[in-house]
């Protein structure tokens, strides 16, 4: 299920794998186009209600706080039995994570074949 009634450019693409879901997003997130990612995405969680959602950012160079923000929604909503995984992080998007200490609150993965063994 590729392209996943995808309107956004941002979600490159979306697919199910047993109880996780896999969407990969594409290019920089920040205040300009993070409420279109967040629709996506809540949007992707309300019609497949995975246990888990991974998102792949190897497309994304940069992300600033308000996709940051998005980020904590999607776990919030993913409730407690659910798990909000990011692979594939570049660098500075890495970084920023480890600077504001959410390395701690979201699984973190090398790529989509470990998280799916998280």
């Amino acid at each position: 299920m590729n392209g996943a009634n995808n309107d956004s450019g941002l979600i490159g693409s979306a697919r199910e794998s047993g109880d996780a879901y896999i969407a990969a997003i594409n290019g920089e997130v920040d205040l300009n186009n993070s409420p279109e990612l967040r629709s996506a995405l809540l949007s992707l969680l309300s019609r497949h209600r995975p246990r888990r959602l991974i998102l792949n950012l190897a497309k994304v160079p940069y992300m600033d706080s308000s996709a940051i923000a998005v980020l904590v929604e999607l776990l919030r909503k993913m409730g407690k039995g659910g798990k909000l995984v990011l692979t594939d992080l570049q660098p500075r998007v890495r970084g920023l994570l480890e600077i504001a200490r959410l390395d701690t609150i979201f699984t973190l993965a090398a790529d989509e074949q470990e998280a799916m063994g998280k």
